[in-house]
């Protein structure tokens, strides 16, 4: 019987989140978790799961510029990866333009295909995209598990409050990458 496969998702480690110059920096506390994001994407390329990176790719006019300061407009600096978390071969980059990564994307028809046994979530922010995109994982019956050591958030409350939502919501598994 074949090993069973886990799917990593590297949401939004774009330059306009973790960079101090980036348009929407996510802070200094944000920074701690590259790291432990390098030592999952490492893993799962060593193991051969699937690592997909899903990243704002905005239009100049994107009507999400109405709730936040416009960033990751697509084809700019602040929608690039951080160069210490740039994809290794074989990952699957989607550009995607709303909080769920699921959103108009083909994250549906990938994870599909390769129906994994759970799903990694890893990245910016936990209150915004990693929690949407956990009830979407849920709504879609997968198992869904969030490293607390490999996610940020703007707001150390919202933080808090995301991953106690998501494990008491959603069912997530809490984990950390260190364990």
């Amino acid at each position: 019987m074949a090993n069973p496969v886990n799917v990593l998702l590297v949401i939004d480690m774009l330059n306009d989140f973790m960079d101090p110059g980036g348009a929407l920096y996510c802070g200094d506390a944000a920074r701690k978790i590259i790291p432990a994001v390098r030592s999952l994407i490492d893993r799962f390329t060593a193991e051969k799961n699937p690592v997909i990176y899903l990243c704002d790719a905005h239009d100049q006019k994107d009507r999400e510029f109405e709730l936040f300061s416009p960033h990751a407009v697509a084809g700019t600096w602040g929608a690039e990866i951080i160069p210490q978390l740039r994809p290794p071969e074989r990952s699957i980059v989607l550009a995607k333009t709303r909080f769920s990564a699921f959103y108009k994307t083909d994250l549906d028809r990938v994870l599909a295909s390769v129906q994994p046994q759970e799903v990694w979530l890893s990245g910016v922010c936990t209150s915004i995209c990693i929690m949407d995109t956990a009830g979407d994982l849920r709504n879609r019956d997968y198992s869904a598990v969030v490293p607390v050591d490999a996610v940020a958030d703007f707001d150390p409350e919202y933080h808090a409050f995301a991953l106690k939502r998501m494990e008491r919501v959603y069912g997530v598994r809490l984990t950390r990458v260190s364990a």
